[in-house]
């Protein structure tokens, strides 16, 4: 078995920049490595949670990684402690909500928003 020390996705996206805004201002995200020309690696310092995010048509990386990511058929999930508070917060600094406030039969209740990128974050809390 292969032992690692952390996971993390990375995303090929053009703007690097609106992307570091975005997570650090809403969801207290830090950059731990941002080149503006390359790559930008982001840490939540409460909570662990990394993301990276790297511009894509790069010549040293792999061909498989010059194109943009698409969105559809992924999700970013943040589970939180109380969905109505973080969905007021969403709606007051006005992000892109995708999937309004809704409560599920499974026992939860969610609302998804969508980054500068297009990746939609499913904001979420577990009521088990």
């Amino acid at each position: 078995m292969i032992q690692f020390k952390s996971m993390y996705p990375l995303y090929v996206c053009e703007d690097l920049e609106a992307q570091q805004t975005f997570y650090t201002e809403n969801f207290g995200f830090q950059a731990v490595f941002f080149e503006p020309d390359f790559y930008l690696h982001l840490v939540n310092m409460n909570n662990g949670a990394q993301v990276g995010f790297m511009l894509p048509n790069l010549a040293t990386q792999p061909p498989f990684l010059h194109t943009k990511a698409t969105t559809n058929g992924m999700v970013l999930s943040f589970e939180v402690a109380d969905v109505k508070e973080a969905y007021a917060e969403a709606q007051k600094q006005g992000l892109d909500i995708h999937f309004e406030l809704k409560e599920e039969p499974w026992q939860q209740t969610h609302f998804m928003v969508r980054d500068p990128a297009g990746l939609i974050l499913d904001i979420v809390e577990d009521r088990n």
